[in-house]
């Protein structure tokens, strides 16, 4: 299973994601005034997105297809995990490692500080 986490205002201006197979879980509308990046909305569009089984799902083209559609801008990104695995993507950049791994997610986590994320938007979960 794959399950992920998308913010529809991290989404740069024209960008069109159409990823197979993937099914909206919840969309959820948090007011994030106190913790809001420079550049970033005070409310969010939070999207948990799923899919049964990763075979039927292509991991990498998800992961391009999110970095192709994310906004370089405000310190976003969108994260998702398979049962071995987690994925975090910024624009134009993925990071993908077994879960768990620490120094995957200390990598991951100094790329995105490097992009304009606060660490306490550094929060995906293994």
């Amino acid at each position: 299973m794959i399950t992920g986490c998308l913010i529809g205002d991290s989404l740069r201006a024209g960008a069109v994601f159409e990823p197979r197979l993937l099914r909206i879980r919840r969309i959820t509308r948090l007011d994030v005034s106190a913790g809001a990046a420079s550049g970033q909305p005070q409310i969010w569009t939070v999207i948990d997105f799923e899919t049964e089984d990763p075979e039927d799902h292509d991991v990498h083209g998800l992961a391009e297809g999110l970095a192709a559609c994310l906004s370089a801008e405000g310190g976003w990104y969108a994260d998702f995990a398979t049962d071995d695995e987690r994925v975090v993507v910024f624009a134009g950049k993925v990071f993908r490692f077994p879960r768990g791994d620490e120094a995957g997610r200390a990598e991951a986590a100094a790329y995105g500080r490097s992009v304009g994320v606060p660490d306490h938007q550094l929060d995906w979960r293994d």
